[in-house]
């Protein structure tokens, strides 16, 4: 997150994409190689967001704490899923994910 924190005044857009990875070694190693995507022999490859292992809270609210008030664009990759459900799901689970910050400070709240 400190990216987010450091770059604030740089940051126009927001490109979501998720991303899964392997809990142990594989054939083609952590770059790649040369084996396509959605290939089991890969370390990592593209998920729907929502389906990978980025923790998208701890973004959001780094966002919100720097003033983003910018889009939230979803480019979706995931060879194991048909496209129109996976960009569906994935634009969903942004919307779900994405909250307004709060304009009180936390104890303020409690004075009326």
């Amino acid at each position: 997150m400190e990216f987010i924190y450091r770059f604030a005044d740089r940051i126009n857009h927001v490109h979501m994409k998720d991303v899964g990875w392997a809990d142990r070694p594989v054939d083609a190693g952590v770059f790649g190689g040369h084996v396509d995507f959605h290939n089991r022999k890969r370390y990592w490859d593209f998920k729907s967001v929502g389906r990978g292992k980025i923790n998208f809270e701890p973004i959001i609210r780094a966002l919100n704490d720097v003033g983003y008030t910018g889009p939230l664009s979803v480019e979706w990759e995931d060879g194991g899923m048909d496209r129109e459900a996976g960009a569906s799901e994935s634009c969903a689970f942004v919307k779900k994910l994405d909250f307004p910050p709060s304009n009180i400070v936390f104890d303020a709240q409690f004075d009326r």
